[in-house]
């Protein structure tokens, strides 16, 4: 009997703005975050084995130096646990996404491995099931299910679907430089925030741009004492032309510009991969 192959996309994730509310007596910090998701990430596929056989390839796979520490595999297993059967998959991954990068590579391949590996072993859809499992891998995995405009709160595990947003394009900017999220956080010394509240209801991109350049990432002061590359970037970013808004994006070390048309954000791309062509650099559209 031959099997066809199960190929889910693990969309990047970006922090459209990011804010630090508190911190728990556990150690984690609470948030509020807009996240949404962009037309850039990684590729997985899932086929039929005797054994749980995972083999990562793509760009950026050097820095992963044993699969088994990846959350891909820690989702196949705590998935196999809860529905006590055996694991038996074999999953390639591509990793087109930079490693600790700030766009939630890792969190979006988690989600997308419970989503094939539940097509794959043939198991009932329960999404209250994913989403404990999701929270168990990380704080962005529960968003990272969705694949769509989130309002994100708690430690990431309280999640709101917003409407989709008008077209607004992206260019996506890293220096190549990993930036540990725990790192990041060892240097957050901002004030909290008080909570808002955030509706997401707005009808053009002029009106989203606006209310987001009121709002921040309140990570990115720690995230540049962690990699100061990212003030170059957030600074060539906002140098380019029709750039409505940059920010860094999570705990970095990637940052983005929103342009409001596709030709300005092509031309914003290449201005940047001809000044840094050591620099990762992207264009993205937000998934509807």
């Amino acid at each position: 009997m031959s099997y066809k192959p199960i190929h889910v996309f693990a969309p990047a994730k970006i922090n459209l703005f990011l804010h630090i509310t508190g911190k728990r007596e556990d150690g984690y910090h609470t948030l509020q975050s807009l996240m949404g998701f962009v037309d850039v990430g990684d590729d997985l596929t899932f086929e039929p084995h005797d054994g749980l056989y995972i083999d990562v390839n793509g760009p950026f796979v050097s820095p992963i130096s044993n699969p088994r520490d990846n959350l891909v595999y820690k989702a196949a297993i705590l998935l196999s646990e809860h529905y006590k059967i055996k694991p038996c998959a074999k999953i390639i991954l591509t990793k087109n996404l930079p490693i600790a990068s700030g766009l939630g590579g890792g969190s979006s391949d988690a989600a997308a491995t419970l989503q094939g590996l539940a097509k794959l072993w043939i198991l009932q859809e329960e999404p209250d099931v994913m989403a404990q499992i999701a929270q168990k891998l990380g704080a962005d995995v529960t968003a990272c299910l969705y694949k769509k405009l989130v309002w994100s709160e708690g430690i990431g595990e309280k999640i709101t679907r917003l409407p989709d947003m008008p077209d607004i394009h992206f260019v996506l900017a890293n220096p190549m430089v990993q930036t540990p999220t725990p790192e990041v956080f060892k240097h957050f010394r901002n004030p909290f925030n008080p909570p808002i509240q955030f509706s997401g209801r707005r009808k053009t991109s002029a009106e989203w741009i606006a209310d987001l350049k009121i709002y921040r990432n309140d990570l990115t002061d720690a995230a540049i004492a962690v990699t100061p590359e990212i003030r170059e970037v957030l600074s060539a970013l906002g140098e380019t032309k029709d750039c409505l808004l940059h920010r860094l994006s999570g705990t970095g070390a990637t940052c983005y510009g929103i342009y409001n048309t596709p030709e300005a954000a092509h031309i914003a791309a290449h201005t940047l991969e001809d000044k840094y062509p050591n620099w990762w650099v992207v264009k993205a559209n937000m998934l509807q």
